[in-house]
């Protein structure tokens, strides 16, 4: 097992990101911001267009193919004061946001409301528009969150539609603007194919047609998995230690030809583009072993618990908890792998997956830079010290760094 994490503090984890390295839009093209490289101690500075020549030859790169939803709602009360709606997932827990998305004619979801002391408990807000009219109402309050109950008088049209037509672009928190046209594009991955995040994988938004086929000319082959990012990704951590800190819950879907490749490619390397994908690749290992420990248990989905890689139990190598996903799904005639993953991965963690990992400058203090420190050891410091002494820019629309990991 790994070392657990519990007793870390937080405030261990920390470093002075001054607000004018965030960058608040992107670049003009993609693949032209910075990339660090972190490789046997070293780093070195080099350009995203040429991220190929920096990952091994014949390895495995991964993709999340996740798309952002417009999950924000402007609506206003009958007094004219704005109420604004953040959808972050599903109300009921036992299903999933993409689920919803699929509704039609109501939908009921959580999310974080803006102005929410003013909107009334029992007050419905209506939004008119010249195709339908879109109501909602409170129905309960979840920690920081609402449940909301959502109706349209088009039943034709699925939540996710509705989304497209009237919601906006879920930029995060630290952007501190609105959302512009340039968003609608580049706030998604050229890859984006499944409906359900309500924040990009941030990491694959320097990618273009160019760098693609830069990387199979160096035969690395690309491969896709989804993993639906949600809001919890901007949680901040408010407790001291990590054990008080309560991480958010993702779904995991990928395809039985995923497992196959991953089990081919185990010993030529695995890069994960993007701390989701690395979530998703280190959850399948904790699926087999489920699998192995409690055989007859699971016959659809499975979940990963936020503490399970610290608890005591017998190892598995890795290539035997993949063969084990690879049986049950040929026991129960699965195409793809459904589950939950909750998992907290910071210092002490021991990775079985993922060999090296592309991703952005991740907040002071949050648990994607723990997931950073738990991958590239102490020296995750020199790192972020070399990205700010150098110009680098920090978050989502950010530069890039390619981490190999540091045992």
């Amino acid at each position: 097992m790994s070392s657990d994490p519990r007793h870390l503090s937080i405030s261990s984890f920390t470093y002075d990101l001054p607000p004018e390295k965030i960058a608040q839009h992107p670049l003009p093209e993609r693949d032209t911001s910075k990339l660090l490289v972190y490789r046997d101690g070293k780093i070195s500075d080099s350009v995203f267009r040429a991220v190929a020549n920096h990952i091994p030859p014949g390895s495995l790169l991964i993709f999340n193919t996740t798309r952002v939803v417009r999950a924000r709602l402007q609506m206003h009360r009958a007094t004219g004061g704005a109420v604004e709606i953040f959808c972050t997932d599903a109300a009921d827990p036992s299903k999933d946001f993409v689920r919803v998305l699929a509704q039609t004619g109501e939908a009921e979801v959580t999310a974080f409301v803006g102005n929410a002391r003013r909107w009334k408990d029992d007050e419905e807000l209506v939004l008119e528009l010249e195709s339908f009219t879109l109501r909602a109402k409170k129905t309960a309050a979840v920690n920081d969150q609402f449940k909301i109950h959502l109706s349209w008088n088009a039943p034709a049209l699925t939540f996710a539609e509705v989304l497209e037509t009237i919601g906006k672009i879920p930029l995060p928190p630290y952007m501190h603007r609105e959302e512009e046209p340039e968003d609608d594009e580049r706030y998604q991955t050229i890859f984006a194919e499944a409906n359900g995040s309500v924040a990009a994988p941030t990491a694959g938004l320097h990618f273009t047609p160019t760098v693609l086929e830069s990387l199979k000319e160096k035969n690395i082959t690309p491969a896709n998995v989804t993993l639906h990012v949600g809001a919890g990704t901007f949680k901040p951590v408010q407790a001291s230690e990590m054990g008080g800190h309560d991480m958010h819950r993702e779904q995991v879907i990928v395809s039985k030809k995923i497992i196959e490749q991953l089990q081919a490619f185990h010993q030529a390397g695995v890069t994960a583009v993007g701390t989701t994908s690395l979530r998703t690749l280190e959850s399948l290992y904790w699926f087999g072993r489920q699998l192995i420990l409690q055989p007859g248990q699971f016959r659809n989905s499975l979940f990963v618990g936020q503490w399970e890689p610290y608890e005591s139990g017998p190892e598995v190598p890795a290539p035997v908890a993949l063969q084990a996903i690879a049986d049950w799904m040929r026991e129960y005639n699965h195409s793809e792998i459904r589950g939950y993953t909750q998992i907290l991965i910071a210092p002490g963690y021991r990775f079985r997956i993922v060999n090296a990992l592309i991703t952005n400058f991740h907040q002071p203090q949050s648990t994607l830079l723990l997931l950073v420190a738990a991958f590239a050891g102490e020296d995750f410091r020199r790192i972020y010290d070399h990205a700010l002494q150098n110009d680098y820019r920090f978050l989502s629309y950010g530069d890039s760094s390619l981490l190999f990991r540091n045992d």
